[in-house]
């Protein structure tokens, strides 16, 4: 209930900032978490000395938005504009949807520090590695972005999985398993490679160029199929459960659904030999994939969820 210093107090914040009545009471009036009251020693409207100079509330955001607009093109009214400032202060705590988009954002955004590893594996693939000169650091350092990227991958699976199983919970768990393989994946190609650091470090000098060279073949071929192919699968997963939710703008989705379709050319012409893994078509073709799983890390950290039946019925959980 509001008191009545509160409510002079209410009426002058509304005179200086020029706002409406019923937007300032509708903050005001929202659960208060606590309600701190201290003698400010100068009132406001009728020269009382009450003044409320400290709020812990939640708010509609659209209320706090217009309070702090409305504010700032007041920032001309001197001591008194600030104390009122002060006495309307609404802090909106991070709802657990929220916050469940910005660390899903954050995580997609993670599976991107491997791309040095394109030039930090480059040594390696010499067949000739574990008897030439160099430093074995660009593939330790390599193999531990990677392994950030497996445990990112797991991440954004565990995390996305209570949203949108409301929409399928079949397809959100088939989304988490596939994202654990391609993760999986990950860890063995790195082992795969430390394993011919390791070669190269016990001096096994020429007899272990075979042994070298069919782990750096067992590296190509695990990472064709695990990180060049599944993550088509995750889009058309996740993309779908996104689409019909309508969680994100349906345009993120469909870029997945293009991406995963023009993987999938990749990997079956490579696997045909028709070019290169590392070739400049192979490239171009994996560039929309990219594009979806960036943007949609992006849009998750600067927006959030779209609000959505999903969303509606987390949030009166």
């Amino acid at each position: 209930m509001v008191t009545e210093p509160h409510e002079r107090n209410l009426e002058a914040v509304c005179d200086v900032w020029r706002l409406r009545p019923d937007v300032a009471r509708a903050a005001t009036r929202r659960p208060t978490l606590s309600v701190r009251r201290r003698q400010a020693g100068a009132g406001f409207g009728d020269g009382q000395a009450n003044s409320v100079t400290d709020h812990d509330r939640t708010a509609d955001p659209v209320v706090l938005h217009e309070a702090r607009i409305l504010a700032s093109r007041h920032d001309d009214v001197g001591a008194e504009s600030a104390s009122l400032k002060a006495a309307l202060r609404i802090r909106v705590p991070m709802s657990p949807l929220r916050r469940t988009a910005l660390v899903a954002g954050v995580l997609y955004l993670l599976t991107f520090v491997s791309i040095p590893t394109l030039a930090l594996y480059g040594p390696v693939r010499d067949p000739n590695y574990i008897v030439g000169p160099g430093p074995d650091t660009p593939v330790i350092f390599g193999g531990v972005l990677e392994i950030i990227v497996a445990l990112a991958c797991i991440g954004t699976a565990v995390v996305l999985y209570p949203v949108v199983k409301r929409q399928n919970e079949a397809a959100a768990l088939g989304f988490v398993g596939v994202r654990v393989l391609e993760a999986s994946t990950i860890f063995l190609c790195v082992v795969s490679l430390l394993s011919v650091v390791t070669l190269r470090q016990a001096g096994v000098g020429a007899d272990g160029l075979l042994a070298s060279q069919a782990l750096v073949a067992f590296h190509d071929w695990i990472f064709l199929l695990g990180q060049g192919f599944l993550p088509a699968v995750n889009a058309l997963l996740l993309g779908s459960l996104l689409y019909q939710s309508r969680l994100v703008p349906r345009v993120l989705p469909v870029i997945g659904f293009i991406g995963a379709a023009l993987l999938v050319v990749s990997v079956a012409a490579t696997l045909f030999d028709l070019w290169g893994q590392l070739s400049a078509a192979s490239a171009l073709l994996t560039l929309p994939i990219a594009v979806w799983e960036f943007s949609l890390g992006v849009y998750l950290i600067v927006k959030g969820f779209k609000p959505s039946p999903i969303t509606a019925a987390m949030a009166t959980a």
